[in-house]
């Protein structure tokens, strides 16, 4: 479709819009379009309806159908008001608890969440101001809350902004209440459908005795205080990349018993521009750099970074030769839970009654940790949801230690259902302080972590195909994988698949299938070589993308080969790479 090229749909929406109940900003955003000799704009804003998915809301800012606006989140507010009423008619009130992050507009879209819940005769805890995602899902749990929203668009650039929806437990909706609140939202048939006059006597104002309870929630995580206390003075260099961090993850720190947080004041700087960095993901080396100089010109023992909405983690830390190198999330999560399990057994809190969680995308070691202290552990798909469902249906039976995923989201206990970067950045630093107190370094705890488990490494590779043929590309390759699955990968035969598609695993060598035990399918293929390496193939479900998930095993005895192993590593990958036509 050319730029000039119009669809009598796409006009007629737009039409609809200078028609209906908008306001007139909106109105004048959408003559605008409508009178540009350049229709590409009001094409993408109105060629669809900008879905409410299984995570609710993301996307640009602006007037249109397919847009985060007023009005799109206020079909997706009104439609799980609808579907909170149905679903708690029992309760004589329904309690929400509405968070948001520092995007342009996230107070805005607060604003007007509240306002459309209150006017369904719903009591909203509002936050006075921005707080990190993982405070809204405490207070959900806290409050009794039947529900929460939290505005955020995550790490992706300035012109996004979202709507994450979540439970009663404190975790993001599953099924069924994720595809019924969708099919909620979809009987959403017109803006004059939608409550959008507050009642200021069912808004309450959440601020400093909230964030009080959780962080005093969050110092109970702390497994070693006196190993704190003889390293209080370690140089923490942190960053909250402008967002919701920059007060709480300080003040976590210091609450138990940090004193040196060396800030970046560039990027305290609280902004939905993000003006310091293109990407405010703290996946991306670039949205670290400013840190890596402020830890360079400070000495730093460990560098830390959350991203807008603060449920998500970047470390850096000193490698063999002092220079400062990004560790990555199967590695963060992998130091986090070995400790963990570590200090439960010192302090005899392991009583075979315990569990840990991880995605199956991320890192086999962390299973082989777990075997070993005796822990039960789960693999769930991707998405922090599965993890909270794992510990809701398991509450009153085993404990939860902790669980984690390689896109750099971990949770240590159980008090928060979803990624938490205040309570991980705080562990992070602890087992710094651990690692000084013991005189190495985290790098040099890293590798004791593979010399006793064993060494893996791990990379991500994506191809990008776009529009409706780059769609219907990925579905071939994911088709072709399926029918004629790789034989060999780096030398190595490939002795199991798992295809979670049709939740089956099968053995190459005898052809047994046994069945997966997931509460839902999701289209992914996971190859498993005889060696132990894992690759897992996997369509975004956000991206025009197919990503290729590969970790890699390589014997590793004595530190003296660590330098060695990388690059069998990384020589392992490529061919890897290869054999998948990548």
């Amino acid at each position: 479709m050319g730029n000039n090229s119009v669809s009598e749909a796409v006009l007629l929406k737009a039409e609809s819009w200078l028609k209906g109940n908008y306001d007139e900003e909106t109105k004048n955003a959408v003559r605008a379009m409508l009178d540009s000799e350049d229709k590409s704009k009001l094409i993408d804003a109105f060629y669809r309806d900008l879905e409410f998915g299984t995570g609710g809301l993301r996307g640009i800012m602006g007037a249109g159908s397919n847009r985060i606006n007023r009005y799109t989140v206020g079909a997706a507010t009104q439609g799980l008001a609808n579907y909170l009423k149905k679903s708690f008619s029992h309760l004589d009130q329904i309690g929400v608890v509405i968070g948001y992050d520092c995007r342009n507009n996230s107070r805005f879209f607060a604003d007007t969440v509240t306002d459309i819940f209150s006017a369904n005769g719903i009591k909203v805890y509002l936050f006075e101001d921005l707080r990190p995602t993982p405070e809204i899902s405490y207070a959900i749990r806290k409050l009794g809350c039947q529900s929460g929203v939290i505005i955020t668009a995550s790490h992706n650039p300035k012109e996004y902004n979202g709507y994450k929806a979540y439970w009663d437990d404190g975790g993001q909706v599953i099924p069924p209440h994720d595809k019924n609140i969708i099919d909620g939202v979809k009987r959403i048939a017109s803006v004059d459908d939608i409550k959008f006059e507050r009642n200021p006597e069912l808004v309450e104002i959440l601020g400093e005795a909230m964030d009080n309870d959780f962080l005093a929630a969050e110092k109970k995580l702390t497994l070693d205080p006196d190993v704190i206390k003889r390293n209080q003075d370690l140089r923490i260099v942190y960053t909250p990349i402008h967002g919701t961090g920059v007060k709480l993850i300080p003040m976590a720190l210091r609450n138990i018993g940090f004193t040196n947080i060396i800030n970046v004041p560039e990027q305290d700087v609280v902004s939905g521009d993000f003006p310091t960095v293109v990407s405010p993901n703290p996946e991306e080396p670039a949205a670290l750099e400013m840190a890596l100089n402020k830890g360079r010109e400070t000495d730093a023992d460990i560098i830390m970074a959350s991203d807008p909405d603060g449920d998500r983690l970047g470390i850096a830390i000193k490698d063999t030769k002092g220079e400062y190198v990004l560790v990555n999330g199967n590695i963060t999560a992998l130091i986090l839970t070995w400790y963990m399990l570590k200090k439960w057994k010192e302090k005899g809190r392991l009583t075979g009654k315990e569990f840990v969680v991880k995605t199956i995308v991320t890192t086999e070691v962390l299973k082989d940790i777990a075997v070993k202290y005796g822990v039960d552990y789960y693999d769930v798909l991707t998405g922090f949801k599965w993890i909270a469902k794992v510990i809701r249906e398991n509450e009153g039976e085993k404990k939860y230690i902790c669980g984690g995923e390689e896109s750099y989201g971990f949770l240590p206990g159980d008090h928060v259902r979803d990624k938490d970067a205040v309570a991980s950045i705080s562990i992070a630093a602890e087992i710094a302080a651990w690692a000084k107190d013991e005189g190495k370094t985290l790098y040099e705890v890293i590798q004791d972590i593979y010399l006793e488990y064993g060494f893996s490494k791990e990379k991500m590779i994506y191809i990008v195909r776009k529009g409706k043929t780059g769609a219907e590309e990925i579905v071939q390759l994911m088709k072709e994988f399926r029918t004629n699955p790789p034989q060999v990968l780096a030398g190595q035969k490939v002795v199991v698949i798992k295809d979670y598609a049709v939740l089956e695993t099968k053995e190459f060598a005898t052809g047994a299938i046994t069945k997966i035990d997931l509460p839902v399918s999701s289209n992914v293929l996971q190859f498993f070589t005889e060696d132990g390496t894992k690759i897992s193939v996997r369509p975004s479900g956000t991206e025009p993308k197919i990503k290729f998930y590969m970790e890699v095993k390589v014997p590793f005895e004595k530190k003296e080969d660590w330098d060695k192993v990388n690059s069998l590593a990384d020589e392992k990958i490529v061919q890897i790479s290869k054999d998948l036509n990548l």
